[in-house]
């Protein structure tokens, strides 16, 4: 068989080459060609910008259109050619499956694969899961979040939450790592109003006003250590306050100097404290105390009360 290129000396040397047939000039040039096209295909296809903003996230606002999306992404080292980006987009489904949302890259990724994430709305973000626990203020609210949140922000946080005091529910969140303090706000004031939604019957029946509840609940939840306790607690408080007695509680001390209920809620209760202050539990105790194990002992009066102190406190 015969040899298509010379087996003398460099193959693209100019001697060499003007000594080609043109066939083996031809199998040369298609050589070439499929390399170069390899190379413009790893390029455009396969490879990453230089400066691909591994580790970021990037927001596509809704109602963006695929141009601008396009122009978005190559602006911001995402993807080298707005022309292919827009072809696959097309070819995974249509110019209009641009799926608004905030999408991580965690590596490099070709354009194709970016074009796939879009098109499907695969934001690779991990969510993040925040626990708040009944009785939390908004002040422990606000720190729990800051450590979790990148760019929650306490200060913006903080005088909008204090507002919104008893009604930010205490619940089990899950956040995307973009999400900020008014993400934060809207979600669990919803809540608030999703799980109350369900018992608002029973507060107008109770006689008492949703505020009156949600106040009493929030002391309730501070003062109580267990399902058994909340109930008697709530029997407590309510019968003294229509007694017009202080409430006298420890998680509120201005309730040593004045009567009646706070202002406002001094936590976030959960909804058993709040159900405990629609149904109080009647008995004939005015008081109760913890001991330091934490068990509670109630007292009829003042003086047995004063005995309890004694023998479970030392006072």
């Amino acid at each position: 068989m015969e040899n298509l290129l010379p087996s003398n000396g460099p193959i693209f040397s100019g001697n060499n080459f003007c000594k080609l047939n043109p066939f083996q000039k031809k199998t040369i040039y298609c050589a070439s060609g499929v390399v170069l096209f390899l190379v413009l295909a790893n390029f455009f296809f396969f490879s990453a910008p230089k400066n691909f903003p591994t580790g970021t996230i990037i927001n596509i606002k809704e109602g963006s259109s695929l141009r601008y999306v396009s122009g978005y992404l190559e602006e911001n080292n995402v993807i080298r050619s707005r022309v292919i980006f827009e072809t696959f987009i097309i070819i995974f489904g249509s110019e209009k499956h641009v799926l608004a949302g905030d999408y991580f890259f965690e590596s490099k990724l070709p354009v194709f694969e970016i074009a796939r994430r879009i098109s499907r709305g695969e934001w690779h973000l991990a969510p993040v899961k925040v626990t708040v626990p009944e009785g939390f203020t908004s002040s422990d609210i606000s720190k729990t979040f800051a450590s979790k949140l990148p760019n929650f922000n306490e200060a913006e946080f903080l005088p909008e939450a204090e507002k919104m005091e008893g009604y930010l529910f205490p619940d089990t969140y899950f956040f995307l790592t973009t999400d900020d303090e008014q993400d934060v706000l809207r979600s669990m004031a919803d809540n608030f109003d999703k799980k109350i939604s369900s018992i608002l019957p029973q507060i107008a029946s109770s006689g008492k006003t949703e505020k009156e509840i949600i106040i009493m609940a929030s002391i309730i939840e501070k003062e109580s250590k267990g399902d058994i306790d909340r109930a008697f607690i709530s029997g407590i408080l309510w019968k003294r306050l229509a007694k017009g007695i202080p409430l006298q509680v420890d998680a509120d001390p201005d309730t040593y100097k004045t009567k009646g209920l706070p202002k406002n809620p001094i936590c976030n209760p959960g909804l058993k404290a709040i159900k405990a202050a629609i149904y109080p539990k009647a008995s004939g105790y005015l008081y109760y105390l913890h001991d330091k194990q934490g068990n509670i002992h109630y007292a009829s009066t003042f003086a047995e009360h004063l005995l309890n102190k004694q023998r479970y406190l030392g006072k």
